[in-house]
């Protein structure tokens, strides 16, 4: 399926690809004349040999051995290769000198692609694409083969889809993939990493298939190199692209290699000679023609409507395997996604176990400190899997369930460091220390399926200190700048304006939320002691105001009584799950909800949680959340906003008043909560109103009223140009308040 991300993508790879013509020219005449040893940097070449278990000494010796010598012959004084011991062949095969390669390189090759499978998604827009295990429960592909969590939630990846050696194909084994259990992409990056089921609708386990460790360490290789390509072109039986394919340019982020890859292999791992994972491979430098246009295949013009098996191409593309492990490290997560990460993390550093080797010796016995994960995973049996999840051991967090890490979708280009003119960023703080969204099991416990290498932490504190440094980090800069504002304001509505002349209350409507969406290219988990105090929602006096009851709070207040709720719901999640053996959805939910109303957070979503089954990203989007006394949210719960002409059944002078039949009034906040709610019906249409005690299109008069009577002041405009900084999208009734009633909202409530 060509799509617009996937047009997208082919223009920018080529377009690096165009800017490096000249380096790429100079990597050619290099490696004619001298050889690979001696084409890329001195610094990349050493680590390469080091991770090979080689040195320059060994290198030059080798170099000046005539190739006859590898027959065990001696010239000019030369010494014969078989006196520097193992891996001398493969450093002949580096330096182009010799293509023999032992037999062990291919059986190590077969247990690597074990790993790799065929994903499909099902329904409209049905696709193929390419996805290898990098955990033992995540799997990594291109955000253009996974866009998103609904495209993933109808993808299955399946393996052992390929023909064996007598001609025949084994039933392929499929397993259908979890966003909401874990996802996470990247447009820029072009990476999509999502959860997968421990076993497939027979019941095979997804351990029996090992997975690929991404390694951050450099010296994967170098350029002149030959990689290897596992895949599904089009969708077809897995292929091998063995030893053709040269690396002829690293860039920071990508590589660009030469190979006979093919559409439908979007999502392959790229491997070096040790079948470590160098890139993932993500788009094809289109062929083109005098005037810039795609090629097709036959030599005419390439279109979409053509298909994308028929586009023409002279090189390829991948992204660096380094770059994909830095981005996941970024992301702040606890609980139970922080959990599956910190396995993916550890695999890459993962040590062969005692008494374990590859098989049949790899092509450099001592080529790497790490082994391939999917080495310990052929060195064990299947019943450790298969008891994973018997009876008196948790098995895994049924998809779905609120108490699993309700789906997310973080596109990891947070900025984590605090320079003049951005967001004080969540970061600078190790990744596990942000806070776990609110309705999300806490960090678990050594117990708990999804504890691997979470056992000894402590989020909430590390959480503490991590909103506490960027607290320190924002009083030093600008509160807000209103003539970088207007520019950015100015930039970002520049299409819709050009659109506008005409165009009629639905036609805007359209307009707004298709630029909210393709805007919103960060989707921060919801995490206020890290995002709302210590900078979004701060007022000019560097304090917040509680939205409901105007009442003023030192942020420092409001980031220690969150930090103490989550470390008692961690601790009251850890009694749950020594309770509760084996948890059903149904108990995890209730266990959920409870802590959620038993140590509430001092954030309130204006849209509540009930109304969008608190799903990501609006559970996480900055827009409706603010600071609120615990009192007060919970006062308000999932009242729909009303006015009052008089007082009904509850009064409540420092928050607001609530009627059971009615709704809620608030004391305070009226238009900051009314904007917040008219942009979360622009941009996420068909979320409310579908229940009863939610809001109605009658109501819609009264948000539009409280939006006129109380202006948008420096707060909001503070508010909306931090949100755009870390999440790109803006609320354009802030930006624009006589947009409001220029609008036809009749679209939200679906």
């Amino acid at each position: 399926m060509v799509t617009a991300e996937y047009v997208s993508q082919l223009s920018a790879a080529g377009s690096r690809y165009a800017g490096r013509a000249e380096e790429r020219t100079e990597t050619a005449r290099r490696l004619d004349s001298r050889g690979v040893l001696h084409t890329d940097e001195p610094s990349r070449v050493t680590r390469r040999l080091e991770r090979l278990g080689a040195d320059w000494s060994l290198a030059a010796a080798m170099e000046r051995t005539p190739p006859l010598a590898s027959t065990g012959a001696s010239l000019d004084g030369a010494v014969a290769p078989e006196h520097f011991g193992a891996g001398v062949l493969g450093l002949e095969r580096l330096m182009g000198r010799n293509d023999l390669i032992d037999v062990g390189f291919l059986e190590a090759g077969w247990l690597a692609s074990r790993s790799v499978g065929r994903v499909v998604v099902r329904g409209r827009g049905a696709h193929y694409g390419t996805g290898f295990l990098v955990s033992s429960s995540l799997l990594l592909t291109n955000n253009h083969v996974l866009r998103d969590q609904e495209e993933a939630g109808r993808g299955v990846v399946e393996f052992n889809f390929q023909t064996g050696a007598d001609g025949t194909a084994p039933d392929p084994v499929a397993f259908c993939l979890e966003p909401s259990r874990f996802f996470a992409t990247d447009r820029d990056l072009d990476f999509t990493v999502v959860a997968v089921a421990a076993r497939s609708s027979e019941g095979k386990s997804l351990a029996a298939f090992g997975m690929l460790p991404l390694d951050e360490a450099q010296g994967k290789a170098i350029l002149g190199e030959m990689v290897n390509i596992v895949q599904h072109p089009n969708g077809e039986p897995k292929q091998l692209a063995l030893r053709e394919n040269r690396v002829m340019d690293l860039l920071e982020t990508f590589v660009h290699y030469e190979t006979d890859t093919a559409p439908g292999s979007s999502g392959s791992p790229v491997f070096n000679d040790q079948w470590e994972v160098v890139a993932l491979h993500h788009s094809a430098v289109p062929l083109t023609d005098g005037d810039g246009h795609y090629l097709a295949l036959d030599g005419t013009r390439w279109t979409p409507e053509t298909g994308e098996q028929n586009l023409a191409w002279k090189a390829n593309e991948g992204v660096r395997a380094s770059r994909v492990v830095q981005a996941l490290r970024d992301l702040p997560l606890t609980g139970a996604p922080d959990a599956l990460r910190a396995e993916l993390l550890e695999a890459a550093t993962a040590r062969l176990p005692a008494g374990a080797s590859f098989p049949s010796g790899p092509p450099f016995p001592s080529a790497s400190a790490s082994a391939p994960a999917w080495t310990l995973a052929e060195t064990q049996t299947e019943t450790a899997a298969e008891t994973a999840g018997a009876a008196g051991t948790p098995g895994p967090v049924p998809s779905g369930a609120p108490g699993a890490a309700t789906g997310w979708t973080v596109p990891l280009r947070l900025d984590l460091t605090v320079v003049p003119g951005t967001a004080p960023a969540p970061a600078a703080v190790p990744p596990a220390a942000a806070p776990a969204a609110a309705g999300a099991p806490p960090a678990p416990g050594p117990e708990h399926p999804h504890a691997a290498g979470a056992a000894g932490r402590a989020p909430a504190a590390a959480g503490l200190g991590a909103a506490l440094v960027d607290l320190e980090a924002g009083a030093s800069r600008p509160y807000y700048d209103r003539a970088a504002d207007e520019i950015a304001r100015e930039t970002y509505y520049a299409a819709v304006r050009e659109s506008m002349p005409g165009a009629s209350p639905a036609e805007l409507r359209s307009l707004l939320a298709e630029l909210l969406e393709s805007s919103h290219l960060r989707r921060p988990a919801y995490q206020p002691m890290r995002l709302v105090y210590p900078w979004v929602d701060l007022h000019p006096d560097r304090r917040l105001r509680s939205l409901y009851s105007g009442k003023s709070f030192g942020p420092v207040e409001f980031i220690r009584a969150d930090a103490a709720a989550e470390a008692a719901r961690a601790a009251r999640w850890q009694e749950f799950l020594l309770r509760e053996s084996a948890p059903g959805p149904g108990a995890l939910a209730a266990e959920s909800a409870a802590l959620e109303a038993a140590l509430p957070y001092n954030c309130e979503h204006v849209v509540p949680q009930s109304w969008f089954e608190r799903r990501e990203p609006m559970r996480g989007d900055l827009h409706h959340l603010f600071a609120c006394e615990t009192g007060c949210n919970s006062f308000r719960g999932n009242f729909p906003y009303a006015d009052f002409a008089d007082f009904g059944e509850a009064l409540r002078h420092d928050c607001g008043r609530r009627e059971q039949e009615r709704g809620f009034e608030p004391s305070a906040g009226k238009g900051a909560a009314a904007r917040a709610t008219l942009y979360f019906l622009l941009r996420y249409p068909g979320y409310v109103g579908d229940a009863a005690r939610e809001l109605t299109p009658g109501q819609l008069e009264l948000l539009l009223a409280w939006h006129e009577a109380d202006p948008v002041g420096e707060w909001e405009l503070h508010r909306n140009a931090a949100i755009a900084e870390i999440q790109g999208n803006r609320n354009p009734l802030i930006d624009h308040p006589g947009w409001a009633r220029a609008v036809d909202y009749s679209a939200a409530w679906a």
